[in-house]
């Protein structure tokens, strides 16, 4: 997960983002305290404008054997926190809200390949995709 990853999104109609249409996404990530966590600073661009960013930082529990990953952006929700484990290559994460139920996959099957999937729910039951993407590690 960690290293430079850069690729094309496409974003699906929503509230944030009633256009909908293309982006480019580029998520820096690197090991941090004594190895224990990943840090993980993301910007999305429209047309050369940075138009959303973020900050996650990741954990991993071995009582629970769960991942977590506390999430802040240029939206200015308060911190969304997720939890959630690897199936295979594919980690999925997810919350409960508030305000909303989001839940994401980051497949890393491939080399120097992410492909991931955001969806989030008003009720948690009917999702809509808010968008997905593929990156490639660069450098």
């Amino acid at each position: 997960m960690a290293g430079i990853w850069e690729g094309t999104e496409t974003m699906s109609p929503s509230p944030w983002d009633p256009q909908c249409g293309t982006a480019v996404g580029r998520t820096e990530s690197r090991i941090a305290v004594g190895g224990f966590g990943l840090v993980s600073d993301y910007e999305q661009t429209r047309d050369g404008t940075v138009t959303f960013s973020g900050h996650g930082i990741y954990t991993f529990d071995p009582q629970s054997e769960l991942y977590a990953m506390t999430w802040i952006d240029s939206i200015g929700s308060p911190p969304e926190h997720f939890t959630g484990a690897f199936v295979d290559d594919v980690l999925i994460l997810g919350h409960g809200g508030p305000p909303m139920h989001v839940r994401m996959r980051a497949d890393y099957s491939q080399p120097d390949r992410m492909a991931s999937l955001m969806e989030m729910s008003e009720d948690g039951r009917t999702w809509k995709k808010l968008f997905d993407g593929v990156y490639h590690r660069i450098g």
